[in-house]
């Protein structure tokens, strides 16, 4: 019988942990340092393999590149593959993403035919990865898309685990919907990662849960410093803003070389903004869960008026380069839709960016300038898992303004490190927070100041390896442990 066809694999190199020296204190470098140790000497010769559905476009597929790499780096042989599937699949795991948020999504509802593809395609995705294992591995599931490959591997003599970077605090009859779908394929999962307590359903409670947030990689291209004179050569090259530069369009990389840029946004607008524009910006997928027409609305009719120097921009990656959204393109369109039918005058201070992500490095530099040059950061969703979005933002010192949902409560402090909306939904609170802080540059940078303090001490890929190293290890020696008892 033919070997099956191996998952794509994504490439990614080893980074040093020790990086992590510079941005740490002490009593933090040292556990790092002490889970690398560890982890060095209890791994050996296994492997951590990573599944999820893209490897580009979204939170989960820049952690996975910045957590390999330093994983790697620290001695571990961490893999990452990218399972395979089609369109009918993802539209079916777009409709279970926005189930467990709460939302109906489509509307089409889970059906048997639903469930019987959903088993085949995850089914297939774990054969081929199964054809890679060796015992003594671990595999780490992401997301609903890749809960199904768990009972195909169960027999594989690996650690299993399940990893949910979505959720909602209130669960109504949608999010039970879909975890009635997924639990009954997550029965031999050895362990279970969340971003938050809340976030587990009552099928998973008694099983092993460990809660563990996000966190960024403040040495990748999307969160490295950049000069003044870098954000507004990267910014007006990509066609993003107009204006005059006067330095070349370069970026670090994550592996510490200089790139120049050449990417071209291809943007939704009467006329560019310029550098010297104050700039409302939300970065994001186009999701309804994101929420641009909201955006977009509130912006228009509670902030234009009262700040008429201010331009709103929407941006987010092209729709045709993220594989396991489909939905995106239709969201987009709507988007255009409700922006070309604002007043004229409105109209040309609204602001749709499509940044193209065929080359990772270059979409995270045009998103890191965009969001070292705006002046406010808005993340106004309707449900957010966690919303790394935000992270960036508060790290890059800036004032935020953020749906109370998910996530977003874990990293701000309203009025400390930020400005919550208690309701997603509220345009005019929204459009007043907006102005609050477009009209106060004292309060915005106090804010600022203490978002990026708050993302130093929580949310640094540091105290994520530090997490996962440990869980790791954990279930090895009980593998261990359990297999020397038979």
């Amino acid at each position: 019988m033919p070997r099956a066809r191996p998952l794509e694999h994504v490439h990614v190199g080893p980074l040093p942990p020790e990086r992590f020296r510079s941005v740490v204190d002490d009593d933090r470098w040292r556990l790092l340092d002490a889970a690398n140790h560890r982890a060095r000497s209890i791994f050996g010769a296994r492997v951590v393999w990573n599944v999820n559905s893209t490897a580009t476009g979204g939170g989960v597929a820049e952690m996975l590149h910045s957590l390999t790499a330093y994983a790697r780096g620290a001695g571990v042989d961490a893999r990452w593959g990218v399972m395979e599937a089609d369109e009918e699949f993802f539209t079916l795991t777009k409709r279970l993403h926005h189930l467990l948020h709460g939302s109906a999504g489509d509307g089409a509802g889970l059906s048997l035919a639903d469930h019987a593809l959903y088993e085949r395609v995850t089914r297939e995705n774990a054969q081929r990865l199964a054809a890679e294992l060796s015992p003594g591995d671990v595999v780490v599931l992401h997301d609903p898309q890749t809960a199904g490959m768990a009972p195909a591997l169960a027999d594989c003599g690996v650690a299993l685990l399940w990893r949910s970077h979505i959720g909602v605090d209130e669960p109504n009859d949608a999010v039970r919907t879909g975890w009635d779908f997924l639990t009954p394929f997550l029965d031999d999962v050895d362990a279970f990662i969340f971003t938050r307590r809340a976030y587990v359903p009552p099928q998973l409670e008694g099983r092993d849960v460990s809660i563990i947030c996000p966190s960024i990689d403040v040495f990748s291209e999307k969160n490295h410093p950049m000069t003044g004179g870098q954000i507004a050569s990267v910014l007006v090259t990509a066609q993003v803003l107009h204006g005059e530069v006067t330095v070349a369009p370069t970026y670090v990389t994550r592996s510490g070389g200089l790139e120049h840029l050449t990417c071209r946004a291809q943007m939704d607008e009467d006329a560019p903004a310029g550098l010297n524009d104050r700039l409302v910006l939300q970065v994001g997928r186009w999701d309804p869960l994101k929420d641009p027409i909201g955006v977009i609305e509130g912006f228009a009719e509670h902030v234009a008026a009262y700040v008429p120097d201010a331009h709103l921009m929407l941006a987010g990656p092209a729709p045709e380069d993220v594989d396991d959204d489909p939905e995106a393109l239709s969201v987009l369109h709507r988007a255009r839709a409700v922006r070309a039918a604002l007043p004229a005058d409105v109209r040309a201070r609204v602001h749709l960016a499509c940044v193209p992500i065929c080359d990772r490095g270059e979409n995270a530099a045009v998103i890191n300038a965009l969001q070292r040059h705006a002046t406010v950061v808005v993340q106004k969703s309707l449900a957010e898992g966690f919303g790394l979005t935000v992270t960036e933002a508060m790290w890059k010192s800036r004032p935020v303004v953020a749906s109370a949902v998910g996530g977003i409560c874990d990293q701000i402090v309203s009025g400390v490190h930020g400005l919550l909306l208690d309701d997603p939904t509220d345009l005019p609170a929204f459009g007043a927070a907006i102005t609050a802080l477009l009209t106060d540059a004292r309060r915005s940078a106090t804010l600022g100041r203490a978002a990026h303090d708050r993302v130093g001490a929580e949310f640094l890929g540091s105290r994520h390896l530090i997490q996962l190293l440990g869980l790791f290890g954990r279930l090895i020696d009980e593998h261990e442990r359990a297999a020397s008892a038979v």
